[in-house]
């Protein structure tokens, strides 16, 4: 039997074993509590992270929502800013219209007389008189257009009427036009003949390249002009040259500014400083290129590129520089009918085409045309009518009134001081020809002696 007094001591040892024992458990246990503790920790810091990026986020949100509701509102007040101020631009461009036709009307009138009386003047000096006061009543003319077409150009207004035609008839149209102003300036201007058929708005392109030979006349004292075309692959390049004062390097970009003016003498005709800056506007809308080069006391060289026609080119017309028929010397004799409701440009009118040698017909409404018909002795060789009429009538009606009675090869021109693209397109659709007013004597002379001299009608009265 083992002694008693060890018991104590293997107790001991067992008990320190326990000891250890549960130190270790313990160990373990608190080693587990701190991994849960820091595991919880990270947790709830995680937890308090995401509470305050929440916030953040829905602090953000609103600012950000409280932005885009003043973004609406910003862009709500530009939306009516912008309706408002096109109703005041449409308001203002149909207010010019308005004005304008009343202004033409008289000016018309005006010019017309000045044209006649310019041709009465014998004394030297009157005649100059005569002469600068016609310039000033051209300077009116001219501003009312320009501003009219600025106007039109601006609000949106003028679209353009996009069809295939030959370049020829405008070139011809446009020759008869300056050449006497060419003339007047001792300068020889050369119109080069083409066969090319283009795609473009005839009008519009016509009063671009107006705008140039204008411009071209006025800032040229010696020498001459040149309009011509050349095919350059699928584009027609028009040019418009001159040997005139030429344009500095520093004015290239601000000749095409509004009211912007070259240097001009005394003797030279007032420039208005518009007609580039619509020439700039109606090529945009176009979609024809522009480009010019110019060197000071040399010239310069304006090209307009556009379309050529997807079709065969067109067989040009006879141009209003064509011969008169022989014995008529291009007016005298013709018996022409004319309409105006206005009477100082009626009577204006009847005495610029007597001194031209005309048989004139002279009336003011459809119902004296309807009387007078039935009583002519032979066919009329040229209407020359007003557009509106009184009562709401208006010029094409008679042109188809008298075609039904004489041919539709009976030639006629439509006179208006409406410039709207609306009347301009109903009067070509019609077969006519369109002068604006106020009307251009040397014009209207070119645009008559060119429809006499291709008129059958008037060839069967020969």
């Amino acid at each position: 039997m083992p002694a008693r007094g060890g018991g104590p001591k293997e107790s001991h040892r067992a008990l320190e074993q326990r000891i250890a024992k549960l130190e270790r458990i313990n160990a373990v246990l608190i080693d587990r509590v701190e991994r849960s503790i820091d595991r919880q920790g990270n947790a709830f810091s995680l937890f308090q992270t995401a509470i305050g990026l929440e916030a953040q986020v829905r602090s953000r949100t609103q600012e950000l929502t409280e932005a885009l509701r003043k973004l609406e509102r910003s862009n709500a007040a530009l939306g009516s800013a912008k309706e408002e101020a096109e109703r005041a631009n449409l308001s203002k461009t149909r207010f010019l219209a308005a004005a304008s036709h009343d202004l033409l009307q008289p000016l018309n009138a005006a010019r017309l007389f000045m044209s006649t009386l310019v041709d009465l003047q014998a004394e030297p000096e009157a005649r100059r008189v005569a002469l600068r006061v016609e310039r000033s009543l051209q300077t009116i003319e001219d501003l009312i257009r320009a501003l009219l077409d600025i106007s039109r150009l601006d609000a949106g207004l003028v679209r353009p009427s996009l069809q295939e035609f030959a370049l020829d008839g405008c070139f011809g149209t446009l020759e008869s036009t300056f050449r006497p102003l060419a003339e007047r300036k001792g300068l020889r201007l050369r119109v080069r003949p083409t066969t090319l058929t283009v795609r473009s708005d005839p009008v519009m392109l016509q009063r671009v390249l107006q705008n140039l030979l204008s411009n071209a006349v006025r800032y040229t004292r010696r020498g001459g002009l040149l309009l011509g075309a050349r095919r350059r692959g699928a584009e027609c390049i028009i040019q418009v040259a001159d040997t005139g004062i030429g344009i500095p390097a520093r004015e290239h970009e601000l000749i095409f500014e509004e009211f912007h003016r070259g240097a001009l003498t005394e003797e030279d005709d007032v420039a208005l400083g518009l007609g580039l800056a619509i020439v700039r506007r109606q090529l945009h809308a176009l979609g024809h290129a522009l480009e010019f080069r110019s060197i000071v006391g040399v010239g310069s060289v304006f090209r307009v590129g556009l379309p050529l026609a997807a079709g065969l080119p067109a067989v040009p017309e006879a141009s209003p520089g064509s011969p008169a028929p022989p014995g008529l010397d291009g007016l005298a004799g013709a018996l022409l009918i004319l309409v105006e409701n206005d009477a100082a440009t009626l009577t204006a009118m009847t005495q610029l085409l007597d001194r031209w040698n005309c048989h004139v017909l002279p009336l003011r409404s459809p119902a004296e045309m309807q009387r007078l018909v039935p009583r002519l002795e032979r066919r009329p060789d040229l209407l020359i009518t007003d557009y509106h009429l009184d009562d709401g009538a208006d010029g094409l009606a008679l042109v188809r009134s008298l075609r039904r009675s004489f041919g539709a090869a009976l030639p006629a021109i439509v006179v208006s001081a409406d410039h709207s693209e609306e009347v301009t397109t109903a009067v070509r659709a019609a077969g006519c020809e369109m002068l604006r007013k106020p009307v251009r004597p040397a014009t209207l002379r070119a645009l008559m002696g060119h429809l006499l001299a291709r008129s059958p009608v008037l060839a069967g009265n020969l």
